[in-house]
């Protein structure tokens, strides 16, 4: 195992879990005490957790890990929710996006396709796209959050209401038939809520691990949502409520 998988895997074990044992994530990852307290000093230099005697805890950066550690989770499974979304964009389309490893790999594929025009608030998708000649590029400005890369508050609010796009990929960090499309940060609700708004068609992407989920901050209902993404893991039941909900649900 990698060690960026390695501190993927111990992140999301401990955000999951509040804290853990070196030995308990020793016995998760199959590896020595000396590699989990090397892990577990690298994560803590970096505040992404707080190093407590014999483990870890959650630290200040809150529930969500980094992007560039969560793009590593699930990783397979991204790829295929991917491709599948990407085939909904028909040619020349306009495409809002916002943050999250999967939106990153559409956006990916997208610009290899192309021509499309992409309107996004991730300063890493924009990074990406901006040398690439079939892409056309709008970048949302607002206050820049360091956990998901994305531009949000009532700087990008206000300047998604003079756009329309025929097509947003919504990244959420829970979707369940109860509560609809939620993440964690208020700020970053409402900016996803603008981009649903200026949009035609509303297409959540969302590994397993979101389905039947729910966090503190709601974006939308699922009345918002033209269609779900999702992978083979995610719960049969809870595809079934969101589908009886009215949102077609597809499973890559």
């Amino acid at each position: 195992m990698l060690r960026t998988e390695r501190h993927a895997r111990i992140l999301e074990h401990v955000f999951a879990k509040g804290s853990a044992g070196v030995e308990e994530l020793c016995r998760l990852l199959d590896v020595s005490g000396a590699t989990v307290r090397r892990d577990l000093q690298q994560l803590d230099a970096q505040n992404l957790l707080r190093r407590t005697h014999g483990g870890a805890a959650v630290g200040n950066i809150g529930l969500e890990a980094p992007l560039k550690y969560r793009s590593e989770r699930r990783k397979p499974e991204k790829m295929a929710i991917a491709r599948a979304a990407a085939a909904l964009v028909p040619a020349g389309a306009v495409v809002g996006m916002t943050g999250g490893s999967t939106a990153t790999e559409i956006a990916r594929l997208l610009a290899e396709r192309g021509p499309v025009t992409i309107v996004t608030n991730a300063v890493n998708i924009a990074a990406e796209l901006i040398l690439h000649r079939d892409v056309t590029l709008v970048v949302i400005g607002g206050t820049a959050r360091s956990e998901s890369f994305e531009l949000v508050g009532p700087t990008a609010e206000k300047a998604l209401a003079e756009y329309h796009t025929d097509m947003t990929f919504l990244g959420v960090d829970g979707i369940s038939a109860a509560h609809g499309c939620t993440t964690h940060d208020q700020l970053e609700a409402a900016t996803d809520r603008a981009f649903t708004n200026s949009s035609s068609r509303t297409v959540v992407v969302a590994d397993s691990s979101k389905i039947g989920k729910v966090t503190l901050a709601k974006i939308c209902p699922l009345s918002a949502v033209a269609h779900l993404v999702t992978d083979r893991d995610a719960s049969k039941e809870e595809r079934d409520r969101i589908a009886a909900a009215g949102v077609p649900v597809i499973t890559a």
